[in-house]
């Protein structure tokens, strides 16, 4: 009888024991159901610059293919026109009359830099309550004053790139950073010699997805391309030389941009070589099995400013970067996400930056910590789930740098743009997409309704304080 019980007991405790490791892979299981998300950047590419959305130069095709199988968003927006305030709208889910960072480091009414707060909370420590590891390559750009707001202080586990914003203004850096710490790369900056910076973020990125590949991640690959300086290994200009384009030569200055001699080959290339190294990517994540679930996203962080007519690389819109008009904050979005997102597809879903952080957040089957964030998840959109997308009544952009302090809003089709001390701008999207018909003597309550939402779209800021920079030159 003794013999009899412990072989109960023994069954009994491999029964639970079973029960115990079915219950830890289900577990398991659900936390793999949770997609990888790879939010890729390019940094001042127009909305034109790819050829799914029109560009007849540069080419593009493995862009064009991720947008083939995948879905194409036609009316999705920047944070800001330029990029700091841009970064810092993506990554807290605000927008730039609520944001902690509202311009670039010397527009500010003090005139020193503002970055991050500790107290922002930013997507990447969001998804870390949802076990999720993170990363940044490329340029953070949003610890500008001190170090104090560095991206493994803002939720990131892994950083790889440029701290600031004008060492990121070189292709060929000197300086580094390899998570809080700078190093010397041996590369000389000026004379542009050693490793291109793009090649080795690109690197990186390939390394990080194949050391995780087994965990759930997000990878915010934040490239440099194809801001200034203009410059790219002579490889990615061959397939542009003898086609008798116009020469236009852009002037290096010294200690500042070292552009190429040949600025249109330079920019086509640019673009071209990032578009390569996309693709790589993407070939492996499906080589590693982990395509169908991983979401990759490929934007722009705001409108062009290279070019001059050649490329169009605005679109059809007016304006380029610095411009509230459609040309310096209507940016490409594209999203791939293999066996969920229906090849094939585009969206004239109205959505920004600040969309972004909520998205992520309802991928990853949490709640934002900031019930008041201004962004709306558009995962419903990713899914092919238009019915159940909640709609933006608004979005609000400004801009304060010489310019004068501009404040643009879009509700609906319309389109309200203000400059300083100025009657406002109105404009019909809908048949005027190029902002060239201001309307808004033609409809004067729709004028004055936009000014109240502009108005009433933000809050009071000391270093903000939308005024004219007499001082900066």
């Amino acid at each position: 009888m003794k013999i009899c019980f412990n072989i109960l007991v023994l069954l009994s405790i491999l029964n639970l024991s079973g029960c115990k490791n079915q219950q830890v892979d289900k577990i398991e299981l659900s936390e793999k159901k949770k997609p990888n998300i790879i939010y890729i950047m390019a940094d001042d590419l127009g909305y034109g610059d790819i050829g799914v959305y029109g560009q007849q130069k540069i080419k593009t095709p493995r862009l064009d293919v991720m947008a083939d199988k995948g879905l194409v968003f036609t009316r999705h927006y920047a944070g800001s026109t330029v990029c700091m305030p841009s970064r810092a709208s993506l990554l807290t889910g605000f927008h730039t009359g609520h944001s902690t960072v509202r311009g670039n480091p010397r527009w500010t009414s003090s005139g020193t830099a503002v970055d991050l707060k500790n107290e922002d909370v930013t997507v990447a420590e969001e998804l870390k309550k949802a076990n999720y590891t993170t990363a940044i390559i490329g340029k953070w750009g949003l610890a500008e004053k001190d170090t104090l707001s560095m991206p493994n202080n803002q939720g990131f586990d892994y950083f790889y790139g440029y701290r600031k914003h004008k060492t990121a203004h070189h292709y060929y850096p000197d300086t580094l950073y390899a998570n809080n710490k700078p190093f010397k790369t041996g590369n000389d900056m000026y004379a542009k010699k050693g490793v291109y910076s793009h090649d080795r973020f690109n690197e990186k990125a390939i390394e990080y997805i194949k050391k995780y590949k087994d965990t759930t991640f997000f990878l915010y690959l934040a490239y440099t391309i194809p801001h200034f300086e203009l410059t790219v290994p002579e490889n990615s200009k061959e397939q542009y030389r003898d086609l008798n384009w116009p020469e236009r030569t852009l002037k290096s200055r010294p200690g500042g941009y070292q552009h190429d001699n040949d600025g249109n080959e330079t920019y086509a290339g640019m673009v071209s070589r990032m578009d390569s190294g996309i693709g790589n990517i993407l070939d492996l994540l499906k080589d590693l099995e982990i395509d169908d679930n991983t979401l990759v996203i490929f934007t722009s962080d705001n409108g062009h400013e290279y070019d001059n007519g050649f490329f169009n690389s605005n679109g059809d819109f007016s304006g380029h970067k610095r411009d509230l008009y459609e040309g310096g904050i209507r940016i490409p979005l594209i999203a791939w996400w293999p066996g969920t997102i229906k090849e094939g597809t585009d969206t004239d879903h109205i959505s920004a930056f600040w969309d972004f952080l909520p998205t992520a957040c309802d991928i990853a089957g949490i709640e934002p910590t900031n019930s008041d964030v201004d962004g709306i998840s558009y995962l419903p959109t990713l899914l092919g789930k238009q019915n159940e997308q909640e709609q933006h009544t608004h979005l609000y952009w400004e801009f304060n740098e010489k310019q004068g302090p501009i404040q643009a809003v879009r509700e609906g089709n319309w389109k309200g743009v203000k400059y300083y001390n100025k009657a406002i701008e109105v404009y019909n999207l809908e048949n005027d997409k190029g902002e060239k018909h201001n309307i808004a003597e033609q409809n004067p309550k729709k004028a004055a309704e936009l000014e109240e939402l502009i108005a009433n779209s933000r809050t009071l800021d000391e270093n903000f304080k939308l005024e004219i920079h007499e001082n900066i030159k």
